[in-house]
């Protein structure tokens, strides 16, 4: 005889997901690892982003990042197994880090069926875009595979705009080269990276203050408004409170998005993209 287990929802720390929404839908979170110096952290739950960014700017190191182990996975799944749950993973990008695989190795060494593993091919906001609408849709009774389904559906829907403020953390983390570096330096040139088949990339480039870069953005958005999902709109932002603030109350005032949720980029995302950085996600029609 067949039988149904509940669903638990688990997700990995560059999902940057608030903490309510974690508590709200019963969410587990494997963290990923942030190394600085000789000390490796658990993100977001033994180093903060702030602590991150003042240790890089008074030591000068390049903060590494690491994905969670097999064995990691095995103990968060194999638990909630043995509790009668059967395990939908969504992980961050398998295109940017072996987390997705490390995760398929321990699903492995547990019961046939018992955990549905699906590549977000997202990060930050875009990949809490997913997760959010999994979590819902289970609290509203959709089976496993109509959850599995539909992410895998929307997941190229997803789209996400980021606003880097500064390169040296690109380019310490070898996403920028030493002479784009120097270059985009002195013309104040910086990039808006989107993530296109689950990989980081540079499509655009803006001049001048990060303010002008937003307003555009958010332009860009409005534009095309009418394509998008007014449901719910994710902004991530790296300690830039006060532009996040102006962002989501332009995008409130046109009264076309039910929801404009601000989140915190943690200290995987943190360490490539640096501090004052801002992310926004959306969901194309």
């Amino acid at each position: 005889m067949k039988v149904d287990h509940a669903i638990k929802l688990v997700v990995d720390s560059t999902s940057d997901l608030p903490s309510d929404w974690i508590k709200q839908y019963n969410i587990s979170v494997v963290p990923l690892y942030v190394t600085m110096g000789r000390q490796t952290y658990k993100d977001n739950l033994e180093i903060t982003p702030a602590e991150l960014y003042r240790r890089t700017e008074e030591e000068g190191g390049i903060p590494k990042t690491a994905a969670p182990s097999p064995s990691d996975f095995y103990r968060v799944f194999n638990e909630e197994i043995l509790a009668g749950k059967n395990i939908l993973y969504i992980s961050m990008s398998s295109k940017v880090s072996s987390t997705n695989h490390n995760a398929h190795i321990a699903a492995r060494e547990l019961p046939t069926g018992r955990v549905h593993i699906i590549d977000s091919l997202h990060l930050s906001a875009s990949y809490a875009m997913l997760v959010i609408r999994a979590a819902r849709a289970i609290e509203m009774g959709r089976t496993i595979v109509e959850v599995a389904a539909d992410i895998e559906n929307v997941r190229e829907k997803v789209k996400i705009e980021v606003l880097v403020d500064r390169l040296d953390y690109l380019h310490k983390g070898g996403r920028v080269n030493s002479i784009q570096h120097l270059i985009a330096n002195v013309l104040r040139v910086r990039p808006i990276l989107n993530i296109l088949d689950g990989e980081v990339r540079s499509v655009q480039k803006y001049r001048g203050r990060m303010e002008k870069a937003l307003e555009g953005t958010i332009e860009k958005i409005m534009s095309q408004k009418n394509q998008i999902c007014p449901n719910i709109l994710i902004i991530a932002q790296t300690l830039a409170e006060k532009m996040t603030d102006m962002v989501q109350a332009r995008l409130l005032e046109h009264k076309h998005f039910k929801e404009v949720v601000v989140i915190e980029g943690g200290c995987v995302i943190g360490s490539h993209t640096g501090p004052n950085s801002i992310a926004i996600s959306y969901l194309m029609l």
